[in-house]
């Protein structure tokens, strides 16, 4: 069958799940209803499309199948491929993944995409729960089909599994139905793996070529061939669109990375020239390009693996090497009495593109992993803390269902708190070091001294009472003066603890801070040319990185045809020394 009718009415994501199960099923399907004999949940289809909303960013549901073959690197991964293919029955684009890892096994792979399914051993339904796959599957795209090969005591398995939300609409199900295949090698043939009946591993058959990219079971067993000895290839294809008719994934755009679609504008409030230092900076990039938001999804590097984004491997990025006038602060978090927290380090700095840019927030990993790229601590328009940022790895909290945020507990608004004052005091004593005012009032007066000196009477400042709070909480945050009992100073010696009392020094300490923020507004930095003339440099290093870039390119594809011109040339110097001996033993011959 054609893939005309094998694709949703509405390819929205959002819009989706609203659709009303009919009370009776048409004939066309009555068949395929009626067969109890694949595995299958006792949950409704939608469901799937519940389930996937969690998923709010496209990007967050990649990451999520990412961090699943970064777990396979215990059991010999090397690689995740991201990359785009086509379905040759409708010429459609489909995302694929594919690792080397160690695979799944026929009960692993059920494990995977089901919610509960029957072994066909026992005819027992197991509840075996685990969203991962799911919600990120079915939030890029209506439909997945997964092969998988792995090793387990001797025996070889290959398993083909088909999550498909279309199938499960357009059948009229009202209970989610997973086709399996799976095969096993036996004397060097890839042979059926029987669990039930012929029958039944016949009709999961139809099943997955009917609602599948792959039109026969040799289609299907060719896409093993790249998978090596063992591995997994994850293939999701009726992709999501906008609301314009356009995939949310753009393919097009760059060769070698996929964008997210009416994400890449910068935002208001700069010059031409800053938003084209915006716009390649990572904090705006990981917006809508993959390579940016899988550089610096994990805070390690890789010893022995890569991301090979659209057969380029992503370079990692790592935030802390980015920053200038770093400083490392130690937080330890308040648990309860019985668990063993350990101190977190907290890097803190300036981005290097300071001052000229306001990019600023708290880049916070869980267990290596990006969860919360550039937090705002601080609210957007405060002064406070203008291009500070800071990476920490907070094991001691719960990131969210889908990875992008934590849950708001307790432990989670004290980290809030003291993420704020962390960067309030890294400011009071560093903001000079980028041009502006000191905070530190013996600086200040040498400041005064100086400017004076340089560019004559400072100038007056108004002082307004309507701008005291510019740098006050949040309304969803505690008051200053909720705390950890334990409190982290950051004096010029080290980080060091304080008791309650200071701690509570510090709180006044910020209060007194926003009346300071009015004299920074007025005065500016240093030199009333220093941020112009720091703009220009910012903006001839980033054409120089650019031009070096484009030349780096240049010299590897000179590389490249040198490369080949001289295989040629060995090829021909090879043929040119056969004739030359064959010509010799010629001319010995009577």
């Amino acid at each position: 069958m054609d893939g005309s009718g094998r694709a949703l009415d509405c390819r929205s994501f959002w819009k989706a799940g609203a659709y009303e199960a009919p009370t009776a099923p048409t004939r066309e399907f009555q068949d395929v209803l009626e067969t109890g004999d694949f595995d299958r949940a006792r949950v409704h289809p939608k469901f799937l499309h519940t389930n996937a909303t969690s998923h709010k960013w496209a990007f967050g549901a990649i990451a999520e199948l990412l961090d699943n073959a970064v777990d396979e690197i215990s059991n010999g991964a090397t690689f995740i491929k991201v990359d785009k293919s086509i379905n040759l029955k409708d010429n459609s684009s489909m995302l694929v993944f594919q690792d080397d890892g160690g695979g799944m096994d026929p009960e692993g792979v059920r494990r995977c995409m089901s919610l509960g399914f029957s072994t066909k051993k026992s005819k027992t339904t197991i509840g075996q729960y685990g969203n991962g796959f799911k919600t990120s599957t079915m939030r890029l795209g209506a439909d997945a089909i997964v092969f998988t090969r792995a090793i387990r005591g001797g025996n070889v398995t290959l398993s083909i599994g088909l999550l498909s939300y279309t199938f499960l609409r357009k059948t009229l199900k009202d209970d989610i139905v997973v086709p399996m295949l799976d095969f096993k090698i036996q004397d060097g043939d890839i042979v059926p793996l029987v669990y039930g009946s012929q029958g039944d591993w016949d009709s999961s058959l139809k099943i997955v070529l009917d609602w599948s990219p792959f039109s026969s079971k040799e289609e299907l067993l060719q896409q093993f061939q790249d998978v090596g000895s063992h591995g997994t290839k994850v293939v999701v294809y009726n992709l999501w669109m906008n609301d314009d008719g356009l995939l949310e994934l753009d393919f097009e755009d760059d060769d070698e990375d996929i964008l997210l679609r009416d994400q890449g504008s910068a935002s208001g409030g700069f010059s031409k020239s800053q938003k084209e230092i915006v716009k390649q900076h990572i904090s705006h990039r990981l917006r809508f390009s993959l390579r940016a938001y899988t550089s610096i999804l994990y805070l390690r590097k890789f010893d022995n693996f890569q991301i090979i984004l659209r057969g380029k491997p992503v370079e990692q990025i790592f935030i802390t090497d980015e920053l200038k006038f770093k400083k490392v602060v130690t937080y330890r978090p308040q648990a309860a009495h019985d668990s063993q927290v350990a101190s977190v380090k907290i890097d803190i700095g300036f981005a290097k593109e300071a001052p000229i840019l306001g990019i600023f927030g708290m880049n916070v990993y869980h267990k290596d992993r990006l969860i919360m790229p550039f937090w705002k601590v601080l609210q957007e328009g405060s002064s406070r803390g203008r291009s500070v940022v800071g990476v920490l790895e907070a094991n001691f909290i719960e990131p969210a269902h889908d990875k992008q945020d934590f849950e708001r507990t307790p432990l989670f608004i004290r980290l809030e708190t003291r993420l704020r004052q962390i960067i309030i005091d890294f400011w009071k004593e560093r903001c000079h070091l980028i041009g502006y005012q000191p905070m530190d009032p013996h600086l200040r007066s040498q400041y005064k001294a100086t400017l004076k000196e340089s560019v004559g009477p400072a100038p007056v400042h108004h002082k307004a009472s309507s701008v005291r709070r510019t740098g006050g909480l949040s309304s969803n945050l505690l008051p200053e003066t909720y705390d950890d009992i334990t409190t982290v100073g950051l004096a010029n010696n080290g980080s060091h603890l304080q008791s309650s009392d200071q701690a509570q020094e510090n709180n006044m300490d910020s209060e007194v801070l926003d009346e300071d923020l009015v004299e920074i507004g007025s005065s500016g930095v240093l030199d009333p040319s220093f941020i112009e003339k720091l703009s220009e440099e910012n903006i001839a290093l980033f054409s120089r990185r650019e031009e070096l870039r484009q030349r780096d390119t240049q010299l590897k594809q000179t590389i490249g045809d040198l490369e080949l011109e001289l295989e040629e040339t060995k090829k021909k110097c090879g043929q040119l020394a056969a004739q030359l001996k064959a010509w010799k033993n010629q001319q010995h011959l009577p």
